[in-house]
């Protein structure tokens, strides 16, 4: 099975979001477990600052980047809008 990490700055961002935002993040990350290209998530990757990471929908607002540390590790780094993330 595949191994979430999450870093501080993750975690902070994910407890000041509301609780359906959380609720959505928990449910897209177990689904991302089983299958890391479903539809749903929109799983891509990223370019300039998150070069060499990825990136998931968790709401239609919400995003969550992420690395493979290996085949089966990954660590989400943040969570956020598209502005609290890129801008």
């Amino acid at each position: 099975m595949l191994v979430i990490l999450t870093t501080k700055k993750y975690n902070k961002s994910f407890f000041k979001k509301d609780k359906f935002v959380q609720k959505k993040a928990i449910e897209r990350i177990k689904l991302f477990q089983q299958d890391p290209f479903n539809i749903l998530l929109d799983n891509h990757k990223l370019h300039g600052e998150y070069e060499g990471c990825s990136s998931i929908n968790i709401t239609g607002d919400f995003r969550a980047i992420f690395e493979y540390i290996t085949e089966n590790q990954v660590v989400f780094y943040d969570i956020g809008t598209h502005p609290e993330l890129y801008g």
